[in-house]
């Protein structure tokens, strides 16, 4: 397992990871929500953050983008999920911050468990205007 900085020309690469990953885990979501936000992803979202990704030894298998202290997205290939690299990833960036805010729908299960595995509090409940469905605002802090 390596985490290494992205490189701009791996961007297709971690949208299809996204894309991917949204749909299964956010299947409470039309599909056309998720795929008319590649081409910001690509374009916006992941130019104005700190993205690392996680590699096994042939490939990317995951993402993490940061915005400041805010986890903006944190994805692992769907075919390599349960294996550790999300930890990893959420391991790397605690060590680099002193606290994290991040914000996950409240319907995805999986995603909310994780975090509260890993450590994040809810700190408040709201509704996501763009898919008007609910989510969480949950934070680290190193203790």
């Amino acid at each position: 397992m390596k985490i290494r900085l992205s490189k701009e020309i791996e961007f297709d690469k971690m949208v299809d990871i996204w894309y991917e990953g949204s749909l299964i885990a956010h299947d409470f979501i039309d599909k056309d929500y998720w795929n008319s936000q590649r081409h910001q992803m690509k374009e916006i979202y992941f130019p104005m953050s700190e993205n690392y990704v996680i590699c096994n030894a042939k490939e990317i298998v995951g993402f993490i983008s940061m915005v400041d202290n805010y986890l903006a997205a944190l994805f692992i290939d769907i075919e390599n999920q349960g294996n550790g690299y999300g930890k990893e990833l959420l391991n790397f960036i605690k060590k680099q911050r002193k606290n994290i805010q991040l914000k996950v729908y409240k319907k995805n299960d999986v995603a909310v468990n994780f975090y509260l595995r890993n450590g994040f509090v809810n700190k408040e409940e709201r509704l996501d205007e763009q898919t008007s469905e609910v989510e969480f605002l949950m934070e680290w802090r190193e203790v």
